[in-house]
């Protein structure tokens, strides 16, 4: 079969028709809870402690044509577990006071840097995070992959627990480093598709 201008033509129609559909729709990024996971680690003088926290909901809406964002995740803060039961107690009751403040919460503002209507980007995204009853003003590297059938988030960060005003952990004899470090993982449906 001869290829002739009249078969290119309507196939580089489609081809900027698509990305350009992929530049002015919203993406709505849906966390499951059973698909994301929020993991930490915080560092002492003996060994590292590893624990993780579940999602109790989030929703972020992005346009990658104007880098607009919005949208909140949710954590629950009562989640948290390190699979050491007194660590645990004094986790909730002294430093996290998770019957008190119940959420962990980010909400973007900003993004710095291009999120590709496809494939995968690395930005900086900025918001408020809120944690034992204050929100604080961060920044946090993030890899976002957009498909037509999925969407996935990675991101990590550290935070500053101490200096936010939580109670150190440390005794004399046990040391804790005063910032924890935050994994969280996400994968959804199609990004493309607003939710009924």
């Amino acid at each position: 079969m001869k290829i002739t201008a009249k078969l290119i033509a309507p196939i580089f129609i489609f081809l900027g028709a698509t990305l350009a559909w992929g530049q002015t729709q919203e993406a709505t990024l849906n966390f499951v809870p059973a698909q994301t996971t929020v993991n930490f680690t915080l560092g002492d003088a003996l060994h590292t402690v590893h624990g993780s926290f579940k999602l109790k909901a989030g929703q972020v809406r992005f346009a990658p044509a104007s880098n607009a964002i919005s949208g909140e995740i949710v954590v629950n803060a009562a989640s948290g577990n390190s699979d050491n039961t007194s660590r645990d107690r004094k986790m909730h009751k002294e430093i996290l006071e998770s019957a008190r403040y119940s959420e962990v919460t980010f909400r973007p503002d900003r993004v710095e840097g291009k999120v590709l209507a496809s494939g995968t980007s690395l930005v900086q995204v900025h918001g408020a995070f809120g944690i034992h009853g204050a929100e604080h003003e961060i920044t946090v590297p993030a890899q976002v992959e957009l498909a037509s059938d999925h969407w996935s988030l990675t991101v990590h960060f550290a935070v500053p627990y101490v200096k936010w005003g939580m109670k150190d952990p440390s005794t004399f004899i046990l040391r804790v480093e005063k910032t924890v470090d935050i994994d969280l993982h996400a994968l959804g449906p199609s990004p493309w598709v607003a939710p009924r």
